[in-house]
């Protein structure tokens, strides 16, 4: 579950805000424990906070609202699993990450710890190095689900545009689908924004389903913004993904038109230019790049490509997915 993080990426946190350093909050009734999570994260990247017992772990978790906290389990008063089940039940701290801390090793209280709430579990004596990783770790996740759609839930695009770094710093095969909804902006003129954003619940969805279906852990799954989302993943999984999409997209967008709609076949909205025109139901169009037959060295080369191969997709009718074929450029 670590190895990843431990062998590799420990060094930087993706955050807009550098100047502010990262607050964790350590509560131990054990000074000598606080002081060696002070050692380990103190510098350029964290402050540490400390609170002797779950008492004032709370209160500073209220006040100072820290980026991670890590807990002991074993203390006087309020213990470690009662003070998580509070901060999991106040909407001002239920985000927050929470790394238990404690001597104990059974794997019934490292499940009652994660069932609590936790969102990781570290045994004293603990390795430093090990600490600070899954600090790291934590910290970096969270910025991810606080930069997620509110509407459908999905990593945005820096989480996008880090897991395509990922996959072409690594050197591996990938295969970058972008779905695209067309005429969405039509429909939305047409029964308003608050049907718009079921539509595009829907799709995302769809896409969930479809790689949950053909795909595996490994693959990943973006809003970009709008009607507009992105798969990673590889070239022998995407056309499967791509399918499903299709077919569940296909079979599930009438019932969002009204019934005369429906019927007919088609809306009647304006273009873009104005123009009042007839717009068919909804299809959605898939461009899948990938490194098979060339060398994607940045993000950018994917979304230039993925810019041609949409063009491409959107001429032609009903719902498609197309594959970028040439070997250069």
């Amino acid at each position: 579950m670590y190895e990843e993080i431990l062998q590799g990426e420990t060094t930087e946190i993706p955050d807009p805000q550098r100047q502010r350093k990262h607050r964790v909050l350590v509560v131990d009734d054990d000074p000598i424990i606080r002081e060696l999570v002070r050692e380990t994260l103190e510098g350029e990247r964290f402050q540490v906070l400390e609170a002797g017992d779950g008492a004032e772990g709370m209160r500073l978790c209220s006040e100072q609202k820290p980026d991670l906290v890590i807990l002991d389990v074993m203390m006087p008063g309020q213990d470690g699993l009662e003070v998580l089940k509070k901060l999991r039940e106040d909407t001002f701290t239920s985000h927050i990450p929470i790394i238990l801390l404690t001597a104990k090793g059974m794997v019934e209280d490292k499940v009652r710890g994660i069932e609590t709430g936790a969102d990781d579990y570290i045994t004293k004596p603990f390795d430093p190095l090990e600490l600070e990783a899954r600090v790291i770790m934590h910290i970096r996740r969270s910025i991810r689900d606080g930069e997620a759609s509110p509407l459908t839930g999905l990593p945005g695009n820096r989480a996008i545009e880090e897991t395509i770094e990922e996959r072409i710093r690594k050197g591996v095969k990938f295969a970058v689908a972008y779905v695209d909804l067309d005429d969405f902006k039509a429909y939305n003129d047409k029964y308003g924004f608050h049907r718009g954003s079921e539509v595009i619940k829907m799709t995302a969805r769809c896409i969930a389903e479809a790689v949950e279906k053909y795909g595996d852990e490994s693959d990943f799954i973006g809003h970009i913004g709008g009607d507009d989302f992105i798969v990673v993943t590889d070239m022998v999984k995407a056309p499967l993904i791509c399918q499903e999409i299709i077919r569940l997209f296909d079979t599930r967008i009438p019932a969002f038109y009204d019934p005369e709609d429906r019927e007919k076949g088609y809306i009647v909205s304006r273009e873009r230019s104005g123009k009042i025109s007839r717009f068919p139901i909804m299809t959605v169009s898939i461009s899948v790049v990938h490194n098979t037959y060339r060398v994607i060295d940045h993000p950018g080369k994917v979304a230039q490509i993925a810019a041609e191969l949409k063009k491409y997709a959107k001429a032609q009718k009903g719902s498609v997915f197309v594959f970028d074929r040439r070997r250069s450029g």
